[in-house]
């Protein structure tokens, strides 16, 4: 999909607008889990998520491409459009988001406040995903899929970044949503040569991306109601599920409890916020501690964009009620 040097270019690209985001080992998680736990912290970017990386590369690959665009639009559950309306934003290029209604209230702002326009449609993502495309080309707008070289390549840097900063490792788990965080660390981790294995991680209500990895195939859902919005996917990707396939050890599913127990953890072990999405690997993890005792293992904090509701009742010792 890219080379090295398209790597470094990347690394290059995101470091003009953001500091590499710290890898931590947390006693505390390491006491929980029995593991050498390092965390990558993608909830300290400029956003609060990974994706910001995809956002900047995509935006500086269209504007070298010499294409001529009068806007961008796409569909989002909140961090790829805020990547997408900051990026937009940097470059002077009007973008128009697409979110399900009963999105995020709080990622809605977000997106608002980077200067993006954002329109309500649809039940679920992927109901909004395909009412973003049909308006851009009525309105003449580059469409922005969720999924795009592009944007592997911009978020295959924070996987660099973990790879460099930390030696041996010898798993990693990451959420996958529509599939560019799970990609760009495969990427990065061959391209550097290295044998560390990687999990990806579902939510047990969206499990789209779990059953397409066993049959084989891509396997649609006829629902997402998962909390864990950033991976509320029903039809996933066919570019990303083959790359998945060949470079993933395994998907884990994870419940509801489980992952709301994971943002607990976080927040008791190492005081800091995480969403749903970026809580699965955690809850991955401790779900498979026996197997993996004693092992140097990384987390993929993807991200920290929790409303304030869902997390008051979180820390209340609940699950949030499933978004439908």
């Amino acid at each position: 999909m890219f080379s090295l040097e398209q790597l470094h270019s990347a690394v290059g690209v995101v470091r003009g607008s953001m500091p590499p985001t710290p890898q931590f080992c947390w006693p505390l998680l390491c006491d929980r889990t029995g593991c050498e736990v390092w965390v990558k912290h993608e909830n300290h970017t400029p956003i609060g998520a990974f994706k910001i990386r995809g956002g900047l590369v995509f935006l500086d690959e269209l504007m070298k491409s010499g294409e001529q665009v009068k806007g961008l639009i796409t569909a989002t559950r909140g961090n790829h459009g805020q990547s997408i309306a900051l990026a937009g934003a940097k470059y002077g290029v009007p973008v128009t988001i697409y979110a399900p209604h009963g999105n995020s209230v709080e990622k809605n702002a977000a997106m608002r406040a980077f200067g993006a326009e954002l329109v309500e449609f649809g039940s679920d993502f992927d109901e909004a995903r395909v009412e973003s495309d049909r308006a851009g080309a009525e309105r003449g707008l580059r469409f922005v899929p969720s999924y795009h070289p592009w944007l592997v390549r911009g978020v295959s840097t924070y996987a660099y970044e973990l790879f460099t900063g930390v030696e041996d490792l010898d798993t990693v788990y990451v959420p996958i949503g529509m599939g560019s965080g799970i990609s760009g660390l495969i990427m990065a981790r061959d391209l550097l040569g290295l044998k560390t294995k990687i999990v990806g991680v579902v939510a047990e209500n969206a499990p789209a991306y779990a059953l397409s990895f066993e049959a084989g195939e891509v396997r649609e859902t006829n629902s997402a109601a998962t909390f864990a919005d950033g991976v509320a996917c029903r039809v996933p990707d066919a570019t990303a599920l083959e790359l998945i396939r060949a470079g993933a050890d395994r998907v884990v599913t994870v419940g509801e409890d489980e992952i709301a127990e994971a943002i607990r953890h976080y927040y008791t072990d190492t005081h800091n916020l995480v969403e749903g999405a970026a809580a699965t690997p955690l809850a991955a993890l401790m779900k498979e501690r026996r197997g993996m005792a004693g092992r140097k293992v990384g987390l993929i904090l993807s991200g920290g964009n929790i409303d304030t509701a869902a997390f008051a009742e979180v820390l209340r010792g609940g699950t949030p009620a499933v978004w439908r």
